[in-house]
């Protein structure tokens, strides 16, 4: 708005007085000052629709020569509809216009009024005044084009980032929902074994009520010191990190105390060449181990378990058998975390895992967990 007012009252006051310098032209009545006041108007439009602006101006100005009226400040809304047209993207309009002005402007008011054809020099000089305005407009609307292309690549990048921050976020927690889910349900299951042991035989064995107990407290340490280490993981930069390494299968003996002492009975056999395998593998194993012996404690009132770790050529394999009832409806998500939470450690990694009852009774989880070919014999 403001822009349109300054041109209509430059328009107005700038020609008025031109005019007085002026011969052979008609002088300014109400129509030449409507005129005046008109093109400005139509520049109001050239946001919303840049090329019917434009046609209005254009017309409106072409109207105002042929009509012979006095030269003056009369081409600054061509100038503005015309760039705007440019800078919009609107080239075949803006290029036909320029042309169309270029031809009606220079000969039309003239032939019309009976004057004169212009000679050389002013034509020249129009073309080059035409193609100077036609550079600029191009010029700023390559520049507003690149802005426009470098704030679409800025935000695109942000949503990148914004996206992959979401992702690792949530592996994250998934990956510490897993790791608190494996360390607490064993001991806890673990625990509540021996505390029910502990109850029934504290008042005719009372020595090995003690032994249950010890077993308790043993499993409660390891518990905290694994919830530590696993909180520890969520401290900012800066921070002490845990100084507790990752459970791996070195790490296979204090849960076969653990289960043993919960009264199952469990044979380890480790077969294949040993290779040291990376730490995401090694834990990966720990926990599957881990969870299928709790299961075994927890659901499957089984007497003997057995657990293989195999080293093959193609990858890490684990199996635990029980000899217990099986465990219906525990091998899908709504029988418990456990499972899914197995399957998930070895999808991760690339691997797979099955657990499902066995053929004449019990209970097997088997797991293949890829590892690369060129690892060193372990020690």
């Amino acid at each position: 708005m403001a822009l349109a007012a300054g041109i209509a009252v430059l328009q107005v006051v700038g020609t008025s007085f031109a005019q007085r310098h002026q011969s052979g032209f008609k002088s300014l009545d109400v129509f030449g000052y409507l005129l005046l006041v008109a093109a400005p108007a139509a520049v109001l439009l050239r946001r919303r629709w840049p090329i019917a602006a434009l046609a209005a101006v254009f017309a409106i100005t072409l109207s105002y020569a042929l009509l012979n009226y006095p030269d003056g400040p009369i081409w600054l809304p061509l100038v503005i509809t015309f760039g705007t047209v440019l800078v919009r993207g609107h080239r075949v309009a803006g290029y036909l216009f320029l042309v169309a002005g270029y031809a009606s402007f220079t000969w039309l008011p003239d032939a019309v009024n009976d004057r004169p054809a212009p000679s050389i020099w002013p034509i020249v000089g129009l073309a080059a005044w035409l193609l100077l305005l036609a550079a600029v407009s191009e010029l700023v609307r390559n520049r507003r084009a690149f802005r426009l292309a470098s704030r679409e690549r800025a935000l695109e990048a942000q949503r990148s980032r914004d996206e992959q921050a979401q992702r690792q976020a949530s592996e994250e927690r998934l990956r510490i929902a897993r790791e608190l889910h494996d360390v607490l349900a064993h001991s806890i299951s673990m625990i509540n074994v021996q505390a029910g042991v502990a109850l029934e035989l504290i008042d005719q064995r009372p020595e090995q009520a003690r032994t249950a107990l010890a077993a308790i407290k043993q499993a409660s340490k390891d518990a905290l010191v694994e919830v530590q280490a696993v909180l520890g993981s969520l401290r900012q930069a800066g921070e002490h990190i845990p100084r507790t390494p990752a459970a791996g299968l070195a790490d296979l003996d204090g849960l076969v105390q653990r289960a043993e002492a919960a009264g199952l009975t469990v044979r380890v056999e480790v077969t294949g060449e040993p290779v040291a395998l990376p730490a995401g593998v090694e834990l990966a194993g720990f926990r599957i181990v881990q969870e299928a012996l709790t299961n075994v404690v927890r659901h499957a009132r089984a007497s003997t378990a057995t657990v293989l770790v195999h080293y093959g050529t193609d990858g890490l394999g684990i199996e635990v058998d029980d000899d217990g009832r099986g465990r219906p409806g525990s091998t899908t998500a709504n029988g418990g975390n456990g499972i899914p939470g197995m399957r998930e450690r070895a999808d991760a990694l690339g691997g797979q895992l099955s657990a499902a009852p066995k053929t004449g009774g019990g209970f097997r989880v088997r797991a293949t967990l890829p590892i690369p070919t060129d690892l060193p014999v372990a020690p």
